[in-house]
């Protein structure tokens, strides 16, 4: 399926898309792009579907060629205050909030508050439809991996650069032997009902 550029017909139309939603650990993610009209890329797809080489290969194409972009981070400590819902949210205002000039903003998923009086549309898998979102959710993704692999090499014993915070069987092992840190989300389920914290 062939992506198109944009929602809506507006000049300075951004995507927006978050990354690390159902993770046990580090940030939620957004990114948001503002993409020229001129912009086209056979490889650029929804982030999910493109390889981790891929994804760095477009990157430096989307960073270079974007009319604007730009990429915010909420860590653990605000999504366990305010759930990981409005922090998805939040991030994606705080990405737009560095754009210029955006007359419209397209949103991956079904779930937005409305900024600055801005135009808005929610889209289901938006990011494998318009090329604005799909090159957000790319920045998004590769940004929020550089960020779990640095996290990493401060504590490898939860392989946070193989499973990205996520909750694999290997996480939450890990989880169980050695605790919880400081990148995990306190308020989320960390471990299931069955195996719980010896203090």
């Amino acid at each position: 399926m062939t992506l198109k550029l944009s929602f809506s017909n507006q000049k300075f139309e951004c995507g927006t898309d978050e990354a690390g939603r159902g993770c046990l650990a580090g940030p939620v993610t957004a990114a948001a792009v503002i993409l020229p009209k001129t912009f086209k890329n056979e490889l650029l797809n929804d982030s999910k579907q493109l390889s981790h080489s891929k994804r760095n290969i477009l990157r430096p194409i989307i960073e270079k060629e974007a009319i604007g972009y730009a990429v915010a981070h909420i860590f653990p400590n605000e999504i366990d205050e305010i759930n990981i819902l409005n922090a998805s949210i939040l991030a994606m205002h705080r990405a737009i909030d560095q754009l210029e000039n955006v007359t419209f903003i397209s949103v991956d998923g079904n779930r937005f508050k409305p900024y600055n009086c801005i135009p808005f549309e929610t889209i289901i898998k938006g990011d494998g439809k318009y090329l604005n979102i799909a090159a957000a959710s790319v920045l998004a993704k590769t940004y929020r991996d550089d960020y779990v692999e640095k996290i990493h090499e401060e504590l490898p014993m939860y392989n946070w650069k193989k499973n990205k915070g996520y909750p694999t069987k290997e996480h939450r092992e890990a989880i169980k032997k050695y605790g919880p840190t400081k990148y995990h989300r306190m308020s989320f389920k960390l471990l299931p009902n069955q195996l719980s914290f010896e203090f």
